[in-house]
């Protein structure tokens, strides 16, 4: 079982777009779904869950459509932050949660806070994040290789096991680009909306199959 599982959720404005839906549909219905993955991936006993929930890319779509994101982020981090302390999993954001609008910044890091002594699965939740942009962020703090690591978003964790991209796209999109040196990365077709249990079970499968060498023999 991996210790650190990384997921691009990917798919939901296509999952809307093919039933005639508004693209908020899909963001609604992704919602639901990453509440339901966190569940599953803390019933396996997996310590470390990364969400890429809004890359600093992600900027580009249409003002309306980013304004539904956050404030479906929003509403399910206000209405069910009980049920994850319940979990005993600690949220933590990775990227520039400084440049959010006052109000879905507030919510992250109150989130943040009233985690901070759970001890159970931590969740990084990916929100204005760009590779690149921790990589520059680090480098600012060079003095060494651990020096820089500890200036990582991620710092003090492991590097993630497994990377799942759901939506049929095949790369990686700026996501953890240093954590992700040795990850395995498992793509799948399916759209974010419709992952079910048991494309995470699937995923998991597939990983327990690889050899993971790290270079080696």
């Amino acid at each position: 079982m991996p210790t650190h599982v990384a997921i691009i959720m990917d798919g939901n404005g296509r999952w809307a777009n093919s039933r005639n839906l508004p693209r908020h549909d899909g963001h609604w219905k992704g919602a639901e779904v990453t509440e339901n993955v966190i569940e599953w991936c803390n019933d396996r006993g997996i310590k470390y869950l990364t969400l890429f929930t809004f890359s600093t890319e992600n900027w580009k779509r249409p003002a309306n459509e980013v304004n539904v994101i956050f404030f479906i982020m929003a509403k399910y981090l206000s209405e069910r932050l009980d049920k994850v302390i319940n979990k005993n999993a600690k949220l933590h954001f990775i990227g520039d949660i400084e440049g959010l609008d006052e109000k879905t910044k507030a919510v992250c890091k109150d989130s943040e806070a009233r985690t901070s002594q759970c001890t159970g699965m931590t969740i990084n939740m990916a929100v204005n994040y760009g590779g690149r942009n921790e990589i520059i962020d680090a480098a600012r703090h060079w003095d060494g290789k651990d020096a820089f690591e500890s200036h990582l978003y991620t710092a003090n964790q492991p590097d993630p096991d497994l990377l799942i991209r759901t939506g049929g796209e095949l790369r990686i999109s700026n996501f953890m680009l240093w954590q992700m040196a040795y990850t395995e990365l498992y793509f799948t077709d399916t759209l974010w909306p419709d992952f079910k249990e048991n494309d995470l079970d699937l995923a998991l499968e597939e990983f327990s199959k690889r050899q993971r060498r790290y270079g080696g023999i």
